[in-house]
């Protein structure tokens, strides 16, 4: 079940959605049975990482994506998908590595919970 947001959560969630690009749930998948090369990146917590996440993905949390994403994602042309729970924290997550030029971010609107939703496989661990 999704979560209720406080109404100044939701604002500054539809402010940054103004300037990122998304994709949807379905778009992912086909992008993974594809082959597609990008870099899958899960911005929960890590309590929700490990409980489950999308195949192939890498975890940088919403708290350190900032500070630690050069390390893992050093070309700023590479394609990066995020996701979360739902599509807010890797709304506001896309928004600020795009501040940080990287121009190639998109983020998973519907997050793991539609993921699950339709049945998709799910890594544990």
């Amino acid at each position: 079940m999704a979560p209720q947001h406080s109404p100044r959560f939701l604002k500054i969630v539809e402010n940054a959605k103004q300037r990122i690009r998304e994709v949807s749930v379905d778009d992912v998948k086909t992008k993974l049975d594809r082959g597609e090369k990008f870099v899958l990146v899960d911005v929960r917590e890590e309590s929700e990482w490990a409980k489950d996440h999308l195949p192939g993905a890498i975890h940088l949390g919403k708290g350190v994506i900032e500070r630690d994403v050069e390390q893992r994602v050093s070309d700023l042309n590479a394609p990066v998908v995020l996701y979360c729970g739902g599509g807010y924290r890797s709304a506001l997550a896309a928004d600020n590595l795009q501040q940080m030029g990287y121009r190639n971010v998109l983020s998973m609107d519907g997050g793991i919970r539609e993921w699950r939703e339709k049945g998709f496989p799910l890594s544990k661990g």
